[in-house]
């Protein structure tokens, strides 16, 4: 019977390791105590999440939804997506297994947890990435998709008074203008941050390969 102590190891909480017979990019990493297949992986978590997110989920909706039901989707979804973008780096942060490598392109301490990130060989390996893929998804959780969404609502309320939906050809308000290009800016903005975003996690991805052993 394998023993329920990988539980208590970071390594698992931070990426899947893989067993070396799969086919593919294999990452498995080197630790203190030998650490079997299991699930629990954040980054894996992150990088799915965000690129179904962006590249699927999202394209998909706006395809297959009239704008309505598409607008109501995404302020629901939007919000749990950016607060799972901001908690998964601080959770890779705080399980970090202090990985060992001996590559000398990539170094690593053997500290794990924080005090692994914010070791000075770790800098740009680790501590980088990791503050990159925090700081786009909290920009996003905390100011742009509140802001965005509090315009959304302000355009619907603008509709009513108008007599006609935001995206209905010909003129529209003063007021409707306003809150198109509002929404078009931020939203825009929005979106390049989430794209930066995915450009760190594909970025510290390639960062963990180098680990290979």
């Amino acid at each position: 019977m394998s023993s329920l102590s990988i539980f208590a190891n970071p390594a698992p909480y931070h990426i899947l390791r893989y067993p070396s017979s799969l086919s593919g990019l294999i990452l498995v990493f080197e630790t203190s105590a030998d650490v079997p297949p299991t699930p629990f992986h954040s980054y894996g978590t992150l990088l799915g999440t965000s690129l179904y997110q962006s590249f699927v989920n999202g394209i998909v909706s706006y395809r297959a939804l009239p704008r309505p039901q598409f607008a109501t989707l995404q302020a629901q979804l939007t919000p749990v997506y950016f607060a799972i973008q901001t908690a998964l780096p601080v959770i890779m942060a705080l399980t970090y297994p202090g990985l060992r490598s001996s590559s000398p392109l990539s170094p690593s301490s053997s500290q794990s947890g924080i005090f692994g990130v914010l070791a000075p060989e770790n800098r740009f390996t680790v501590l980088a990435p990791m503050v990159g893929m925090f700081v786009t998804a909290a920009v996003n959780w905390t100011y742009l998709g509140p802001v965005t969404t509090r315009i959304m609502r302000e355009r619907k309320h603008q509709e009513t008074r108008d007599g006609k939906k935001y995206y209905d050809p010909g003129e529209h308000s003063k007021e409707m203008k306003g809150l198109n290009g509002r929404f078009a800016r931020l939203h825009g903005l929005s979106a390049a941050i989430n794209l930066v975003g995915a450009g760190v996690m594909v970025w510290y991805g390639a960062l963990l390969s180098e680990r290979l052993v």
